[in-house]
């Protein structure tokens, strides 16, 4: 009788002791978790202002293509204009 509640003792105090390892590994997990929650807010914030700098860029690119293919356009029915008013 004696050995079984040696074993039920000593298994409670195994159970006690398991419990508070994975306590301790749950408590690890919820500072990695709130580790990556920061990190990913910086990245976040930084994409988003790349994001911000290529549209800028993009838009940028966009008016002085619009820009040269006016001018072109123009420069093109100038010069027919001109070739008009040469031959007549």
């Amino acid at each position: 009788m004696q050995r079984a509640t040696w074993t039920d003792e000593r298994l409670d105090d195994l159970n006690h002791r398991v419990e508070s390892g994975f306590n301790r590994v749950d408590a690890r997990f919820a500072q990695v978790d709130a580790r990556f929650n920061s990190l990913e807010s910086r990245i976040d914030s930084r994409f988003e202002a790349a994001q911000a700098r290529t549209d800028a860029q993009f838009a940028s690119l966009h008016r002085l293509i619009v820009q040269l293919g006016g001018g072109g356009i123009a420069t093109l029915i100038l010069g027919f204009v001109g070739l008009v008013v040469a031959h007549a």
